[in-house]
């Protein structure tokens, strides 16, 4: 009697475990079909018109001319070497300023930290337009220097080169480092740098061994993010309207607005997603070490 009391409720159990197990699916079939249809159907498509060539048919045919190709070769290295340089100077530009909002006190530090929470929502293209204002052919820093010299032309003439992409990245980019670096520091144990000071130690090497191996995890952190969004920077690029720079998100532009060439188009967009999604990964991996 006891054996089948037993064997009862373990049906039970399982009948109540299948319809949980049932009603959870059902909560979760409608978010899923949702990004099915909006995010992974276009993608789809993008990955099925980069195997169908202009003559018809299904081909590898596409990825063959575009990675043949010298704009493909160019575009991926200027796509490579931007992100990386605007990544490191995001990385030492952010870390000091970083150090100077939370380790020196200032009248407004508060006020600048909640600033680059602020900053974090603007668009890129309004700081590439920011510096236009100022550095451009007829921005303020020329017209200043025309005034005063009576030159034809001011000296600021790079905002349309690949430099100017750089500071424009730099400057967009590295409150994105600045905001996980600030929260590691807020739970920086204040008495270890009171001790390294107590005990004679000045200040570069206090933040070479005391704050910056805490500041490790977030740096790599705010690096990994900062490199995964410099490689699908589109809209600096686009505005500084730099010559010869052309990136892997600038090509797809290209190739689909101005060339027509879809399937082209749609192989640097399987390229630049795959790239991104590989660094998200690692970025993931970095943010869950870090504790971000």
């Amino acid at each position: 009697m006891a054996e089948a009391v037993r064997a009862a409720r373990a049906v039970r159990g399982r009948a109540e475990g299948s319809r949980r197990s049932l009603g959870a699916f059902g909560r979760a079939l409608p978010p899923v079909a949702l990004l099915a249809l909006f995010f992974l159907y276009p993608l789809v498509l993008v990955v099925r018109q980069s195997f169908r060539p202009d003559s018809g048919g299904t081909s590898v045919q596409p990825y063959a001319d575009v990675f043949a190709s010298e704009a493909f070769r160019q575009a991926l290295w200027t796509t490579v070497w931007l992100a990386l340089a605007s990544t490191a100077g995001c990385l030492v530009l952010g870390f000091l300023l970083a150090l100077v909002i939370a380790f020196v006190p200032f009248p407004g530090a508060k006020a600048v930290a909640r600033f680059v929470d602020v900053f974090l929502s603007f668009p890129s293209f309004l700081i590439t337009l920011a510096l236009l204002f100022v550095y451009g052919s007829v921005g303020m820093a020329n017209g200043a220097w025309t005034g005063l010299t009576g030159a034809a032309q001011g000296p600021f003439q790079f905002l349309n080169t690949p430099w100017g992409v750089l500071l424009a990245e730099i400057t967009y980019f590295t409150p994105f480092v600045m905001r996980p670096l600030l929260a590691a520091f807020s739970q920086l144990d204040t008495a270890q740098l009171e001790v390294a000071g107590s005990l004679g130690a000045r200040a570069p090497r206090i933040v070479r061994t005391v704050i910056l191996p805490e500041a490790l995890p977030a740096l790599a952190a705010g690096g990994s993010l900062v490199l995964v969004l410099c490689l699908n920077e589109f809209g600096i690029v686009l505005f500084t309207g730099a010559k010869g720079v052309t990136t892997l998100p600038m090509l797809v532009y290209s190739k689909a607005i101005l060339e027509s060439d879809y399937p082209g188009a749609c192989v640097v967009a399987v390229v630049n997603v795959l790239i991104s999604v590989g660094l998200y990964g690692l970025y993931r991996v970095v943010s869950r070490r870090a504790g971000a």
